[in-house]
């Protein structure tokens, strides 16, 4: 499914894969024709920030067919936003860019988990190019800013004079409870940090997860301070001795259902451990 959303000269495309009671019975999601999860990329002025996961290709494709589109980034490597890449590059003959990083593991075959497959899928490998400090469209300019911590190798995209931020999967709430395993909750909180001390009068967030924030940088400091009280309480936590599913359940609560469908890689136990790691 793709919905299209716009605000102002930016476009909002949000896609995922629509399941019905056709599921395969051991599938960890809820029945019930839905959206499993949905993922944003965005189209402004002839590039696209992002290109969704493999059920959307078509959906996309079919979209951008009538639209001036000349470039694309990727954010970052995860398969819920690089999947397109192939079908784009062959049929518009548009150049793809990513960070350093990213490069070498958006040309590999991924090994992901039975729930990314079943949301997601898997992206054919493709070669993309290495990303410049600067992007110019024909009216807007767009800065690209390091911001490690949901992954290596993530990106932001800011237009400073417009005040807009694609920051892809950086920032979701402003109380994040539950991360994947592998998430630096230090570098998320530096990153975001970054991007709030932009010399821009307002910043607007357009995030991969959906929502657009209109005060980002209001979302990000509220973000980072929820963080930052969350780790100093969780290692008050630890020295007192308390487990790291004691130190969950009095921070978070138990764990939700996404803990159970992810079979644990995205849960509040990860977040606790990444919180005693992370020196903020």
């Amino acid at each position: 499914m793709l919905e299209v959303t716009r605000f102002g000269e930016v476009t909002q495309l949000k896609m995922g894969r629509e399941v019905d009671d056709n599921t395969p019975d051991d599938a960890p999601v809820v029945k019930g024709k839905q959206v499993i999860y949905w993922t944003a990329a965005y189209l402004v002025d002839g590039l696209l920030i992002d290109t969704g996961c493999s059920y959307t290709v078509n959906e996309l494709v079919e979209f951008l067919e009538d639209k001036p589109i000349k470039f694309a980034v990727n954010t970052h490597f995860h398969e819920d936003h690089i999947a397109a890449n192939h079908i784009l590059q062959k049929k518009f003959g548009i150049k793809i860019y990513a960070s350093r990083e990213s490069i070498p593991l958006i040309n590999k075959m991924p090994r992901i988990l039975k729930y990314q497959e079943l949301a997601w899928g898997y992206p054919v490998p493709t070669e993309v190019d290495l990303i410049s400090r600067r992007l110019e469209t024909d009216r807007y300019r767009f800065e690209v800013i390091d911001t490690p911590g949901h992954c290596n190798g993530h990106i932001a995209l800011v237009e400073l004079a417009q005040g807009w931020c694609f920051s892809g999967d950086l920032y979701v709430s402003p109380k994040p409870k539950a991360i994947r395993l592998n998430e630096d909750m230090g570098e998320v909180v530096r990153s975001m940090e970054k991007l709030a001390n932009l010399p821009v009068k307002e910043l607007t967030l357009f995030t991969s997860a959906g929502p657009v924030v209109p005060d980002g940088r209001k979302a990000l400091q509220e973000c980072v301070r929820f963080l930052r009280e969350s780790a100093h309480r969780a290692k008050e936590l630890a020295r007192q001795g308390l487990a790291t599913v004691d130190i969950r359940d009095k921070l978070f609560g138990r764990e939700s259902m996404l803990a159970l469908i992810t079979e644990g890689d995205v849960s509040a136990e990860n977040m606790v451990r990444a919180l005693l790691r992370a020196n903020i």
